[in-house]
């Protein structure tokens, strides 16, 4: 495992899986959000953020945590060794998703110039956590079927299942 995406909801622990992953493995983590989004949630150039992407996962090994699938599945999943899926339920990425937007705390996936915000952007955006199974993981996994259907998938719902792949991961490297 030298090359894995890690996919999922908005709030379902993509960011802080992918850092405590890549700490453990010595492993470089990319947060597509800290390449995509300019200052102030501003929205890039498409082949600029595809140029960023194609930068940061350019060496031999990365996590790249993010979905954008319409933007970048093209360049990172003929390369990934391993696709996770935080396969979170979807009242804890609502609980989380406005806990961190309430509390506004710097994170390392957030992008520079960046602020959560509570508007009407943040309601439009609980609506898509609260759809995401429903209207976005389909066309994910069929994005990530045409792209890279070779390549394993584990999925990981909860604190138990998460802690039972660091644990083979561990005995795996030792």
């Amino acid at each position: 495992m030298q090359r894995i995406v890690v996919l999922g909801n908005a709030g379902s622990g993509k960011s802080t899986f992918s850092r405590i992953l890549g700490e453990y493995l010595s492993i470089p983590v990319v947060y597509l959000d800290k390449l995509y989004w300019g200052t102030n949630w501003s929205k890039p150039v498409p082949e600029d953020f595809r140029q960023r992407v194609e930068g940061a996962i350019s060496g031999t090994s990365w996590i790249c945590e993010g979905n954008y699938h319409r933007h970048s599945f093209d360049l990172r999943l003929p390369r990934a060794d391993l696709v996770i899926w935080m396969d979170t339920a979807r009242a804890v990425c609502m609980k989380r998703v406005a806990i961190r937007s309430f509390l506004n705390k710097p994170r390392a996936d957030m992008p520079v110039g960046c602020r959560e915000r509570i508007d009407a952007e943040f309601f439009a955006f609980l609506r898509y956590v609260w759809t995401f199974d429903r209207d976005v993981r389909p066309k994910i996994e069929r994005e990530r079927l045409l792209q890279a259907p070779h390549v394993p998938v584990i999925r990981l719902s909860n604190k138990g299942s998460i802690a039972d792949f660091m644990t083979r991961i561990e005995k795996s490297v030792a």
